[in-house]
């Protein structure tokens, strides 16, 4: 598919999935969330609670209808929920806002992060076959900065940029995902600190590595090149594809040549080890990586992929699992046509990149 066909599809689908957004009214996540496949999931994370004129199941499905709203005000969701209740010809209490806000506040984030976890899971679990890559799930992790409310308790835990003068800045929050590339799902996130000890987004992601499974791979850009983390990856059987870090250098006429601008190469294990890391863990770590690493256009990636191997567009490629391949990067089937099934803000900072497969 060509990139401008790709575009226009991406496009159409951007379009078509606004239209259902649109479309999507509260009382459709209440019947999800007490249907079948989440009712006993969701009775379990319920709070202790009164009967109230909101009670958790509604208000999380209202919650829900409420972010995807255009409007986005409580009033349209209260306003939404009672026009539905009279269209079923039940009784309408109250149209004003207070009962619902405190309804909201008393969600346990608990109850929303599982329940979150849970249907992200289902829904890679259910991709279609064709929306893989070779059969195997291809996971995208990314991180980001967002700006939280400025109250004390924000400014306490996510204080802002030191750069700014107290009083006129605003609470900046790191957040660091994991998102199924076949579905879309975010199937898991962690948040901490813009700033400080163990706030970075590979710190983050270190706490998210119950979102991977053997035989999964993962897609990053550059900053997650890095030893340790490729070295616990391909400790639970998780392959890897990075663009190659600007602190590295390429020289193809070393390691093991196994065609035009691709070829084997080992990273030593660090001299140094992390405060993170104990010191049995850092034991236990190889001596030795070994790599691919593949040229296409003019950038460079590290791949760490089955032996199949896999092609590349606009960069070069270091992969540990690719290490085991043999043939050319160039010759094997493309990792990308999938890509351009999902649509998501992350997918479009990884298009400007310029420097990953489009999966």
């Amino acid at each position: 598919m060509s990139n401008r066909n790709a575009e226009c599809l991406s496009q159409q689908q951007a379009k078509h999935i606004s239209r259902s957004v649109r479309e999507i009214e509260a009382v459709d996540f209440f019947n999800l969330l007490t249907g079948p496949e989440l009712l006993e999931m969701t009775d379990s994370l319920l709070p202790e609670h009164r009967e109230r004129l909101y009670p958790p199941t509604l208000a999380l499905s209202m919650f829900m209808g409420q972010v995807l709203e255009e409007d986005g005000s409580c009033q349209k969701a209260v306003d939404s929920w009672a026009a539905q209740r009279a269209a079923e010809g039940l009784s309408v209490q109250s149209v004003n806002t207070g009962a619902y806000c405190k309804a909201r506040e008393r969600l346990p984030v608990t109850m929303v992060s599982t329940l979150a976890r849970h249907t992200a899971q289902l829904l890679s679990e259910r991709a279609q076959e064709g929306w893989r890559w070779r059969g195997r799930c291809v996971k995208l992790v990314d991180g980001t900065g967002i700006l939280m409310p400025d109250t004390a308790a924000n400014q306490a835990c996510y204080p802002q940029p030191s750069s700014q003068a107290a009083g006129v800045g605003s609470p900046l929050a790191r957040l660091v995902g994991v998102i199924c590339l076949s579905t879309g799902a975010l199937l898991d996130a962690a948040m901490g600190p813009h700033a400080g000890k163990g706030t970075s987004e590979l710190g983050l992601l270190r706490k998210l590595v119950s979102a991977f499974s053997p035989g999964d791979v993962m897609l990053a850009d550059a900053f997650y090149c890095n030893y340790f983390l490729i070295a616990a990856l391909q400790g639970m059987g998780v392959d890897v594809l990075f663009a190659q870090h600007g602190a590295r250098n390429t020289d193809f006429r070393r390691g093991e040549k196994l065609g035009t601008r691709d070829h084997r190469v080992s990273w030593p294990k660090p001299t140094a080890q992390p405060e993170w890391m104990s010191r049995a863990d850092y034991a236990a770590l190889p001596e030795e990586l070994t790599l691919r690493e593949v040229k296409v256009g003019k950038k460079v990636h590290y791949l760490a992929l089955p032996p199949q191997g896999l092609q590349i567009r606009g960069g070069t490629a270091v992969s540990a699992a690719l290490a085991r391949g043999t043939g050319p990067a160039g010759n094997q089937n493309d990792i990308a046509d999938g890509r351009t099934q999902l649509q998501h803000p992350a997918d479009e900072r990884k298009r400007s990149l310029g420097a990953l497969p489009r999966l």
